[in-house]
């Protein structure tokens, strides 16, 4: 067990962090774009603010939170997602006194303890933004923009956005009466957990992930018939801004999404090549949580991005990024005498911005340009004596075997690369 990482968690090893820098480089720019600012939050948080927030009716509260008490029996959770967090920060941060909106981003690890399967982990990356102040649909179809822009940038193609309505807390309490009486009279079996949810929050049965559950719930009653005419207005509005920008889209009257803050405006990136659950990213208003967590009545709206599902996405479309980066130049010692030399030209190379490996090992010569070779290294400078003496040598470019002489002094010798890249 001392050598084997937990159940859900993986290493993400040198020859993907590359990717995962890039990935995150476009995030920071879009969301920096679109006006928003980087938050960091804590790891974990006091349960309360996820059984208060996320919903103790949910799947995440219920089944999937890592929860345990601290050495002074206080009750602490890591966090399932990261809503709850940045809600929490803006209210004790006094944001409220902001300009609104008040537009905030982060890029997190995230934890649930759920079912294993590819693209889904325990320990888990999430990109997500949250907008508060703006309580009309324009921000609504300005967050989804964002994500479109994103997989526009990254060539993704084969994702399709799904939104729907699930209306505020009045005209959802219709809704919740009308589900209760369909579960009823329908006879069909639930789980033990729905079976619990029935009286306190059967809305929650539709996104149960048991095979009996997702079979009872197949037919029931639509959320959307059910919205109230403010509600209705508010998505007519979301539906007239995503036109505008010209982003298609599906209404899917089955979305509720699996957080109880959501209000009015749900929605998916989804996709048939992720598996059978081929959700990107999902999210959506949330009016009320601002004031269910302890402050004022602020709305806002947010969504969460998978990095591991924007990831599988892309390799299922055949998307790649740019190979990791290599060393530039490799600093070849013709003879032990030169070590010096070399260290301290890695060292100048290095203050120039370029990219500098050089010998550590003791090797030969030519162990040394096997060494290079394996790396993936483009060019090699061999460095002795003699090269010392006359303040030059031979750079070789290792893909195409071609040679041009060049100075060790390091700013002379910077400028070759650059121009030969």
């Amino acid at each position: 067990m001392l050598t084997k990482a937990p159940k859900g968690t993986r290493d993400i090893l040198p020859g993907e962090t590359a990717a995962w820098r890039k990935i995150e480089g476009v995030l920071h720019e879009l969301a920096t774009l679109y006006g928003y600012e980087e938050i960091r939050t804590p790891v974990f948080e006091h349960t309360e603010l996820f059984q208060r927030s996320v919903g103790d009716t949910t799947d995440i509260v219920q089944k999937e939170m890592y929860t345990f008490p601290d050495k002074a029996g206080r009750s602490l959770t890591l966090r399932p997602e990261g809503t709850a967090g940045v809600v929490r920060s803006f209210i004790e941060q006094g944001m409220t006194s902001l300009a609104m909106p008040v537009r905030l981003y982060y890029l997190i690890s995230a934890y649930r303890y759920e079912n294993v399967q590819k693209g889904r982990y325990r320990e888990f990356h999430q990109f997500g933004a949250e907008a508060f102040g703006a309580p009309g649909p324009d921000i609504d179809a300005e967050v989804i923009s964002l994500l479109w822009l994103l997989f526009e940038r990254l060539g993704i193609k084969q994702v399709q956005l799904n939104i729907n309505s699930i209306g505020c807390p009045v005209c959802r309490r219709a809704y919740q009466e009308r589900l209760k009486t369909f579960f009823v009279d329908s006879g069909k079996n639930l789980c033990q957990t729905c079976l619990g949810r029935l009286n306190r929050n059967p809305m929650r049965i539709l996104d149960c992930k048991e095979a009996e559950c997702r079979t009872a719930s197949a037919h029931a009653p639509d959320l959307l018939d059910f919205v109230c005419g403010s509600c209705r207005d508010h998505f007519d509005g979301l539906q007239q801004g995503l036109v505008r920008l010209q982003i298609p889209y599906q209404i899917d009257k089955r979305i509720v999404r699996g957080l109880d803050y959501y209000t009015r405006t749900v929605f998916e990136f989804v996709s048939d090549s992720i598996g059978a659950q081929g959700t990107v990213c999902g999210g959506g208003r949330y009016d009320g949580l601002v004031e269910e967590c302890g402050g004022a009545r602020v709305p806002g709206i947010g969504f969460g991005l998978g990095l591991e599902r924007l990831f599988l996405q892309m390799e299922s479309e055949g998307v790649s990024l740019t190979d990791e980066e290599k060393p530039k130049v490799f600093l070849v010692a013709a003879e032990a005498t030169a070590i010096p030399f070399i260290d301290g030209l890695a060292y100048a190379l290095r203050r120039r911005g370029i990219r500098t490996d050089r010998e550590l090992t003791g090797r030969s010569l030519k162990a040394q340009m096997k060494y290079a070779g394996k790396t993936g290294v483009r060019y090699v400078v061999v460095i002795g004596g003699d090269e010392i003496a006359s303040g030059s040598a031979t750079l070789k470019d290792m893909d195409t075997g071609e040679t041009v002489p060049v100075s060790l002094d390091p700013e002379a010798l910077k400028n070759v690369i650059a121009r030969e890249m």
